[in-house]
C-alpha cells in the first residue's frame, strides 16, 4: 500500500517496504551492520538482553516492538518490521492477544497487506478500547485503501473526537481526495497545516505529503514541487514520500534527480523500480539492464513465496521495463482486488490500454464514475483508451 499509515504511539509503516530482501548474488551487500556507538541501536540491544531473560513480559515487548517499528520507518529498512514481530513472538498466534499487541500485530499485518485479519484486530481492540486514537485512525487508513469510504469516513468522525484537529483534517481529506472533494479537502488541509507549524514531524509530513499528490493530481507541478520539497525538509529518508517525489519526477522527464534522490536505496524494491524507470528515461542501458535482472529475481522470488504485497511495482515493471502489457493487465487486475487507490487506478488503465482491453478496464472506469475520481493523468489515460479502441 502506497499511502501513510499513521500509527501515533509508535510511526507511519509503509507497506511497499515489508517484504524481505533477497539477495541474487554473493556480491552484494545484505546488510550495513549499525555501528555500535550508536545510541539506539545500543539502547535497543540493552531491551532485547533483558527479554531474552523475560520473554513473556508483555511491557517489554510492546515497547520493543514499536521501536523496530519506527526504526523501519525511519530508516526506510522493513527488516526492522520482522524484528518487531519476534519480539510479539509468545502472543503472535493467540486468536485474542492483549489489545497493546493485538494493535501492533494489525499494524504489522496490514504491512503485508493481509487487511482482513489487520481490520479483525483493529475491530477487536477498538470494542476493548473505543478511545485508542491509534486504532481508529489505521482502520481509516486501511479502509481508505480498500475503498470502503463509508467505514473510512465513520472512523475519521471518531478520530475527530480524539485527537488534534491536522490528524482528523488530514484523515478525511484523505479520503475527500478520491470521492469527488478534491479541491475542498486540499484548501481544508492546506490551511489546517498552515496553522499546525508545532504538530509531530510525522504527522506534518503525512499531511505535506498528502498535498503535494492532491496538486500533482490536479496538474499543478509548481505546487507538487513545493509541497514535496517542503515533506522532504522534514524527513529525507521517508521511503513512501521518496517513491511518491521520484514518480513526480519521472511525470517530469527528470531522470537524473530521480538518481540522485535513490541513490543507495536499492534495498527497498519499489525504490529500486523507480531507480530502474529513472536509468531507462536516461538512456543508461547496461544498469538498467542490471536493475531490470535484479527486480526479476525480487518478483520471481515473492511469487515463489505466495507474497502479493507488491503487484502494483510488478505491474508497472512489466509494461515499462519488460512491456508485456497482456501480463501488466493481469498483475493489475489482482492488484485491483486487494487495493483501491489513485495509483492503482492508473496503472490499471494504463495496462489496459496498450493492451488495447477496454472491457478489461470497465471495473476500473465505472469505480471512477461512481466515485467521481479527479485526476489529471487518470482522465488522459481514459481519453487514450477510448482513442486506442475507436
Amino acid at each position: 500500500m502506497h499511502q501513510f499509515i499513521l500509527a501515533l504511539a509508535c510511526c507511519i509503516t509503509a507497506a511497499a517496504q515489508a517484504a524481505p530482501y533477497i539477495p541474487t548474488n554473493g556480491q552484494q551487500i545484505v546488510e550495513t551492520v549499525p555501528r555500535r556507538g550508536d545510541p539506539v541501536q545500543q539502547e535497543l540491544r540493552r531491551l532485547r538482553s533483558e527479554l531474552h531473560a523475560s520473554p513473556n513480559d508483555i511491557t517489554l515487548a510492546t515497547t520493543i516492538a514499536r521501536r523496530y517499528i519506527a526504526l523501519a520507518r525511519s530508516e526506510t529498512d522493513p527488516r526492522y518490521l520482522g524484528y518487531a514481530q519476534a519480539a510479539l513472538a509468545p502472543w503472535w498466534n493467540q486468536t485474542a492477544p492483549p489489545p497493546a499487541v493485538r494493535l501492533l500485530r494489525a499494524t504489522l499485518l496490514q504491512s503485508t497487506h493481509q487487511f482482513t485479519p489487520a481490520l479483525a484486530d483493529l475491530k477487536a481492540v477498538l470494542e476493548a478500547e473505543p478511545r485508542n486514537v491509534q486504532a481508529w485512525l489505521t482502520q481509516a487508513t486501511v479502509q481508505t485503501v480498500q475503498g470502503d469510504y463509508t467505514g473510512a469516513t465513520a472512523s475519521c468522525a471518531r478520530v475527530s473526537s480524539l485527537s488534534i484537529e491536522l490528524v482528523a483534517i488530514t484523515c478525511i481529506a484523505n479520503i475527500g481526495t478520491v470521492t469527488g472533494k478534491a479541491e475542498r479537502s486540499e484548501q481544508l488541509l492546506d490551511l489546517t497545516t498552515e496553522r499546525s507549524p508545532n504538530a509531530p514531524v510525522e504527522l506534518q509530513v503525512w499531511a505535506t505529503t498528502l498535498l503535494a499528490e492532491m496538486a500533482q493530481r490536479r496538474g499543478d507541478s509548481a505546487t507538487a514541487e513545493t509541497r514535496y520539497r517542503r515533506a522532504l525538509s522534514l524527513h529525507p529518508r521517508d521511503s513512501y514520500l521518496q517513491g511518491a517525489y521520484a514518480d513526480f519526477l519521472l511525470e517530469q522527464g527528470r531522470a537524473a534527480e530521480v538518481l540522485t534522490l535513490l541513490r543507495d536505496q536499492s534495498r527497498i524494491d519499489a525504490l529500486l523500480l523507480r531507480r530502474a524507470l529513472a536509468l531507462q528515461q536516461a538512456g543508461q542501458s547496461s544498469a538498467l539492464q542490471a536493475d531490470i535482472k535484479e527486480l526479476a529475481a525480487r518478483f520471481d522470488a515473492a511469487a515463489q513465496r505466495g507474497d502479493t504485497v507488491h503487484q502494483r511495482e510488478q505491474a508497472r515493471f512489466e509494461l515499462l521495463l519488460r512491456h508485456d502489457a497482456t501480463a501488466a493487465l493481469a498483475l493489475a487486475r489482482k492488484n485491483w482486488a486487494v487495493q483501491k487507490e489513485p495509483a492503482d487506478i492508473r496503472i490499471y488503465l494504463e495496462a489496459a490500454a496498450q493492451a488495447r482491453d477496454a472491457a478489461a478496464a470497465k471495473p476500473v472506469l465505472d469505480w471512477v464514475n461512481q466515485h467521481h475520481t479527479e485526476d489529471a493523468m487518470t482522465a488522459r489515460l481514459i481519453r487514450q483508451l477510448k482513442v486506442g479502441t475507436s
